[in-house]
Order: structure tokens, then C-alpha cells, then sequence
């Protein structure tokens, strides 16, 4: 077991934009953060308070899908939940360390560099990633379910994004514009009022765009589609509400929230949900951990 991870608070900025994606206000914020020591390489986890909140979208958001709903409230407990996706360096530090019930490659990125999210890991990596870290640490990691995820995007918020009604291309890595089959310009790559932008066709380095969310959380809308340990069905009707994972499913396949650097704004809403085949890779998947097994 390694020595108790280090808790410091941290101040950082939070901003909202306008329906237009115009800068509205700016304030400052903190929270707890605790860092994970694994081979020298740290791992932020950020505090998450116990609460409850309307999980899902209304009819009228823009982008509303049948899967998104229905709305229903859901209680949940306090975590601890990574403050970025896992990065390349910390995926080679856990990758390093001795298997539990299968290899992990060091090196799975497209894009290479050791502070852009780790992706083309399959769900069933990224479960070997919190089974080692936990065994190393003799804490609990694991990934969050689709709720925590959700509550911990949201930080407080109802809109579509938590920077308000829209989202642009200097808040987030998403595409900005749409492409079709043959690599041409078919739609805007815009969200409500909002503008089109840029289209990057990469991840960058987490944390490098726009601002922390109310908990301090970064790189919640786009950059990578993050892994959930939920299993995947159509719509929220008989799901849980007490913020726990909903695994009894048929099939493999599993929930990917959050959009990427190659989806469209829509598909980056808080409420928005993907699926996956667990065993996939893909060079825009991630994932980021969850920890209840550290002192709140």
C-alpha cells in the first residue's frame, strides 16, 4: 500500500456563457482535491458532495432523445471523482504495475503525449486500470456509474451544458463543424444559438480548455467519451435511483457520456448518452476513476 494520498484545497474560475456562447460571468470557486501518488506520477481526484438532482433531459432541450428520459431524481452519496480524464502518463504508472486479470498495453493512444486522456481502451481496460490501482493503493477505484457521472457533470446546473445553453469550441474540443463521407463541409457544427468553431481531429492536454465546472471537474463536454460501468438500455424506465450502476442488461455493450473531440456539440450535452461494445477501442474513448474509499 502506498502512503495516504495528499488533500489540498485549490482555487480555480468558473464561467457561463450567454445563449450565444458570449462570456456572461466569471467567478471564483474551490475544492478539495486529493492526489493519488502511483510511480511518481500523481492522480487528481476531486470531491464530490452528497445530493440529489434531476438526472436526464426534458423534451424540450434541443437534441432530446427517447434514451435521455424520462427525468427522474436521483440521490447519491458522496465520491471522489477524477479531475480529468486519465492522462497517457497515468495510464503507463498503473500500467506498470503487476496484472490482476489481464495485460494492459503501455503506449494504446493515437494522439501521443504524456498529458492529452489516454485513449483506444476497451471498457474492460479501463476496469483493469481501477483493479490495479486499488490492489497498489489498498483504496477503492473503480469507474463511475452513468448517475455519478452525470451529477458530477452537471454540478448544479439544468442547461444543457454547465456553461449554460451552449457550448463553443473555446470552452471544449468537439468538432465545430460536420463533415460528410467524402470530407466536406454538410452542417454547422453548432448548438442552439450558438457559434460554429473550430474542428482540432485531435484530443489536446486536459484542462487546456475553457474553465472547471462548479466542482472542479475539467473536460466534462467533449474531449474523450468516457466509460461508465453501467450497462446500456434504452431509456431510464426502471433505472435506479439511488446513484448505483444499472448492470443487469443482455448483451455488452456499455455507456460512454460526455462527447469527444469528434462529435458534434449535441452529442457533448450533459444528458447525452452513447454506447459501446465493452471490448471496443476507439481513439476517442476514455474514461476517468471514481473513489468512495477515501475519507470525505
Amino acid at each position: 500500500m502506498t502512503s495516504l494520498p495528499q488533500l489540498s484545497v485549490v482555487q480555480f474560475n468558473i464561467l457561463t456563457v450567454d445563449p450565444r456562447g458570449q462570456p456572461q460571468s466569471q467567478q471564483s470557486q474551490s475544492a478539495q482535491v486529493y492526489c493519488e501518488l502511483v510511480n511518481g506520477v500523481s492522480l487528481e481526484l476531486v470531491a464530490i458532495p452528497a445530493g440529489s438532482f434531476l438526472m436526464g433531459a426534458p423534451k424540450t432541450e434541443p437534441g432530446w432523445h427517447p434514451s435521455q428520459g424520462p427525468q427522474h431524481t436521483v440521490n447519491l452519496n458522496p465520491i471522489w471523482i477524477g479531475k480529468y480524464p486519465v492522462t497517457q502518463a497515468q495510464w503507463r504508472a498503473v500500467a506498470a504495475l503487476p496484472l490482476v486479470n489481464q495485460p494492459l498495453a503501455s503506449h494504446p493512444a493515437c494522439f501521443v503525449e504524456e498529458n492529452r486522456p489516454v485513449e483506444q481502451v476497451s471498457w474492460y481496460e479501463a476496469i483493469e486500470f481501477c483493479l490495479r490501482l486499488s490492489h497498489h493503493t489498498g483504496r477503492s477505484y473503480r469507474l463511475p456509474s452513468e448517475a455519478e457521472w452525470e451529477y458530477a457533470c452537471r454540478a448544479g446546473t439544468t442547461t444543457p451544458f454547465y456553461f449554460g445553453e451552449t457550448l463553443t469550441t473555446d470552452l471544449a474540443n468537439y468538432s465545430g463543424v460536420n463533415w460528410d463521407y467524402q470530407g466536406k463541409i454538410c452542417s454547422k457544427g453548432a448548438y442552439g444559438q450558438g457559434p460554429e468553431g473550430v474542428d482540432r481531429r485531435e484530443t489536446t492536454k486536459v484542462g487546456e480548455l475553457g474553465s472547471a465546472n462548479t466542482f472542479g471537474l475539467y473536460d466534462m463536454h467533449g474531449q474523450v467519451r468516457e466509460w461508465c460501468q453501467d450497462c446500456w438500455h434504452r431509456s431510464y424506465e426502471g433505472a435506479p435511483t439511488d446513484g448505483s450502476a444499472w448492470t443487469e442488461a443482455d448483451g455488452q455493450q456499455r455507456i460512454l457520456r460526455g462527447g469527444s473531440w469528434n462529435s458534434s456539440p449535441n452529442a457533448c450535452r450533459s444528458a447525452f448518452r452513447n454506447k459501446l461494445d465493452a471490448d471496443a477501442q476507439l481513439y476517442d474513448v476514455g474514461f476517468r476513476v471514481v473513489s468512495d474509499g477515501l475519507p470525505m
